[in-house]
């Protein structure tokens, strides 16, 4: 039985980056993963594969849109699905293989199987193929993630009613996408396939789109959904079933009031959320316990109740997001080799990355009414920025939250182009906890769509936007 310091169980990106800082930190390292190809949902059937088709959507919709007014004449251009959907393989390929080298880079030993406990330092691995083989321990790190959510009244049937794995993977553009959820995988996804000329119908039980985030954002992203893609919302409506009949599906719901509707489209995309992944791990026999809502109980280490093993990303409580899965895992290994590091949840930044991008960091305007905490607001419209004219992206704002006292940043709120990237300014900002003044007296480059943040912070000290 070969002995590893530490063995992490799931190779997504929580997973595989708390293997990588193990390692560096002299630790002989094993890594498990039931698939073959390492990255998780992340990099395979999440976040990189469709950024890569939001992306080729998007150069799709300016083509069409767009291209003429900026003076370049094209003719129709029309859709490969087939090809748009292989260069997306490929982007995940490139992608999963760079962990590869990764691991063997850092001496990483890897194996393909599923892990589970036999106890506290001894870890069965059951291949594909029905052999088991066996490992021991010292410590171990589950990081075996989250699998889409459905509704007690709905079966997905992975044909006609789908998850995001199967919209990443479509033979044909759909007619009629009804997407069943408001949030970030929903509105994500069905941007993709509206760009490409589907009908799109989101169905949202809450009142707002992207329901965890500053009611401003949800708001600005539906008006510009609707308008700029024709997209339908129906707010505050539960859906009640789903039924398929051949290639139509009929989706019933009521809103807040009691009134039916239903919608009939040929495909429907379960976007109701991800639960934690943890069947098959054999917690019982560690005795490791999971909350109500299925997720592993860990104390503020990241550790369970089994004092050598850990858990992080997204089997445990807070935001299913890959980089705060990444954070967790090198908090971990980094506990594990007697350091002292340290995770702000407060300053994860959350991201939609629909067109325009979606982008928040720290408190909403509601968190802070609910806290009771004076605050002032900033904010600046992209229709006043000259980057954002010149790019035809002139769509949202920026908000800026700041103590009415002490002027630090409480928040910051972005709804437009590029804000994905522009976010990380606000991330550095309030670690270093600056107040909205120190934004607004450095010197950003002019023209570019961070003015649009300074300007922000200029409103939240006194009302001082130079340029609205």
């Amino acid at each position: 039985m070969e002995k590893f310091d530490v063995t992490i169980i799931g190779a997504g990106p929580g997973g595989y980056v708390a293997a990588i800082r193990c390692a560096q930190l002299g630790m002989k390292t094993a890594l498990i993963e039931k698939y073959p190809t390492l990255g998780g949902t992340c990099l395979n059937v999440g976040c990189i594969p469709s950024k890569a088709l939001l992306d080729s959507s998007e150069h799709f919709y300016n083509a069409v849109h767009h291209f003429e007014e900026h003076g370049i004449e094209v003719k129709a251009p029309k859709v490969n699905l087939k090809q748009m959907i292989e260069r997306k393989r490929g982007v995940v390929k490139m992608t999963c293989d760079g962990i590869n080298f990764l691991m063997k880079k850092n001496k990483i030993t890897v194996y393909t199987g599923v892990g589970s406990f036999e106890s506290k330092t001894v870890i069965n691995i059951t291949k594909a193929d029905g052999t088991k083989e066996q490992i021991e321990s010292t410590k171990s790190i589950i990081a075996t993630g989250s699998k889409p959510s459905s509704l007690p009244s709905i079966a997905i049937d992975k044909k006609r009613i789908i998850t995001s794995t199967e919209a990443l993977e479509m033979t044909e553009i759909p007619k009629h996408l009804i997407v069943i959820g408001g949030g970030v995988i929903g509105l994500e996804l069905g941007s993709v396939y509206a760009r490409l000329g589907s009908k799109v119908s989101v169905v949202e039980f809450m009142d707002r789109l992207i329901p965890a985030m500053d009611a401003g954002l949800g708001k600005e992203l539906q008006r510009v959904m609707k308008k700029s893609l024709s997209v339908d919302f129906y707010m505050k409506h539960k859906v009640m079933g789903a039924v398929v009949k051949g290639k139509e599906v009929n989706v019933s719901a009521e809103n807040d009031k009691g009134e039916k509707i239903e919608l009939k489209g040929d495909y429907v995309l379960m976007a109701v959320g991800r639960k934690p992944y943890t069947e098959g791990l054999g917690l019982e026999k560690v005795g490791i316990k999971l909350d109500a809502r299925g997720r592993v109980e860990v104390d503020a280490h990241l550790k369970t109740s089994a004092d050598n093993i850990y858990a992080i990303g997204d089997v445990i409580v807070g935001a299913m997001l890959a980089h705060k899965a990444e954070e967790e895992g090198v908090f971990v290994a980094e506990q594990m080799a007697g350091q002292k590091p340290h995770i702000d949840y407060n300053l994860i930044p959350g991201v939609v990355y629909t067109w325009p991008e979606v982008a928040a960091v720290g408190q909403t305007e509601e968190q802070l009414k609910e806290k009771g905490v004076k605050y002032k607001v900033g904010s600046f419209p992209f229709k006043a920025s000259g980057r954002a004219r010149a790019s035809m992206d002139t769509d949202g704002f920026v908000k800026v939250l700041s103590d009415e006292t002490t002027d630090e940043i409480l928040g910051v709120h972005m709804i437009g182009p590029r804000t994905a990237d522009m976010i990380a300014e606000a991330v550095v900002a309030m670690e270093y906890r600056a107040s909205a003044e120190d934004i607004s007296r450095m010197s950003h480059a002019h023209p570019t769509y961070t003015e649009s943040l300074k300007e922000a912070a200029l409103d939240a000290t006194g009302k001082r936007a130079l340029h609205i």
